[in-house]
């Protein structure tokens, strides 16, 4: 097949400084592509997730997407839903309700807003869609979970089915120092799809420290997570262990500062929001 100049974007999320959230590709027009060959981009750009922006079918959706890991494709992703609105409003897109964009993905229709944080850069926020399974772990997935993550099940503070789309269980632990210490050791063909979660002390800029693990689709580990702390953020909102706002720190073991801002609207909807800029634009061959 001969291959095709489309519109093509790097986009950072979650970053307020440039290069030092998640990357996320963003091929802008990717209308005609076969499923393979977005496999074939996504495995080659090794990056957590790459997307492919479509013409919506849903005579509400401005857009469609697509989101594939390297191991696979997934209904719903987060910082893959921002980067890819900035990157559709940057090469031209206009939303049918301004203000408001809605994507259409492999969950239905997200809802985003759009602002600008203090240093001028697109703020993006999208509303977290209903989590498809809740409620505690069943004691045969903790334990595999503990053991995997070689830390002892009186460690864990509380845990929950947090999943959305991709998969989602997380733990909790007793601080966010806790987390940043863990040395998981994932099994062959571990299928988990696992976040960490701990606290930081009173006074700190973030309330939480996050981690994401996601063998399942060939992602060791997610430098910064937009949905499952939008998941997470439902878990605690509901619980009522939380409220209102509040910031989640998440990628320091690797290197990066993600910051997540999670808000719960008057109607309990959660609202997940980081900055996004663009870091690599131009055309790619595909």
């Amino acid at each position: 097949m001969v291959a095709k100049q489309r519109a093509f974007a790097q986009v950072d999320v979650f970053a307020e400084t440039p290069y030092l959230g998640n990357p996320v590709a963003v091929v802008v027009e990717a209308d005609g592509m076969s499923d393979e060959s977005m496999q074939r981009l996504a495995s080659w750009t090794n990056l957590s997730e790459t997307t492919f922006i479509l013409s919506p079918t849903h005579a509400d959706a401005d857009y469609r997407l697509r989101i594939f890991t390297p191991g696979g494709e997934l209904p719903f992703a987060g910082h893959p839903t921002l980067g890819s609105a900035h990157a559709w409003l940057e090469h031209g897109g206009s939303p049918k309700n301004p203000g408001e964009l809605i994507q259409e993905c492999g969950v239905g229709l997200v809802a985003l807003k759009r602002a600008q944080s203090d240093a001028g850069q697109s703020r993006l926020s999208f509303r977290a869609p209903e989590t498809v399974k809740s409620g505690p772990l069943d004691a045969d997935l903790l334990a595999e979970v503990v053991r995997e993550l070689d830390v002892s099940e009186s460690d864990v503070v509380a845990h929950q089915y947090v999943d959305n789309g991709p998969g989602w269980i997380c733990v909790e632990l007793a601080s966010a120092k806790h987390v940043l210490e863990v040395e998981p050791k994932f099994e062959a063909g571990s299928q988990l799809m696992l976040g960490i979660l701990g606290r930081y002390p009173e006074g700190s800029n973030a309330a939480y420290e996050l981690r994401a693990f996601a063998p399942k689709v060939g992602v060791l580990e997610d430098p910064v997570t937009g949905s499952l702390n939008a998941s997470v953020a439902q878990w605690l909102f509901r619980s009522g262990r939380t409220s209102g706002a509040y910031v989640a720190s998440q990628g320091a073991r690797l290197g990066r500062q993600g910051i997540i801002r999670l808000t719960a609207d008057e109607n309990g909807d959660v609202w997940v929001g980081g900055d996004t800029v663009t870091c690599i634009s131009g055309q790619i061959a595909i």
